[in-house]
């Protein structure tokens, strides 16, 4: 589980700042290389989109980087925000007894 700290950055907002903006590239000109709509990519920089597994293949071709780059902050971004609205103190654990083992690993000997 990520750490309560601060607030994660959206990916929009890393995208927009660490890679169209140095390139000097427009929506329009991102969009139409990424091979979506100029909304689809608006959405994604305005932080009112995630990325999808998609788009995350998408911006790996067009900034070499990698997908899970890209998973990985929105999959952080996403575990930030639900900690912050989900209340996990009722929750108790599952404990699964440690001396049985599974009926199949008993069977492959």
């Amino acid at each position: 589980m990520i750490k309560q700290g601060m607030k994660p950055i959206h990916p929009g907002h890393i995208l927009k700042e660490l890679y169209l903006e140095p390139l000097n590239l427009s929506q329009t000109t991102a969009a139409a290389n990424l091979g979506v709509a100029r909304k689809t990519l608006s959405m994604l920089l305005n932080g009112h989109q995630g990325v999808s597994a998609e788009m995350a293949l998408r911006l790996s071709k067009a900034f070499n980087t990698t997908p899970e780059l890209w998973l990985n902050i929105q999959r952080n971004y996403d575990l930030w925000n639900a900690a912050q609205r989900i209340k996990l103190s009722g929750i108790r654990a599952f404990h699964k007894p440690q001396d049985t083992l599974p009926q199949a690993m008993l069977t492959q000997r």
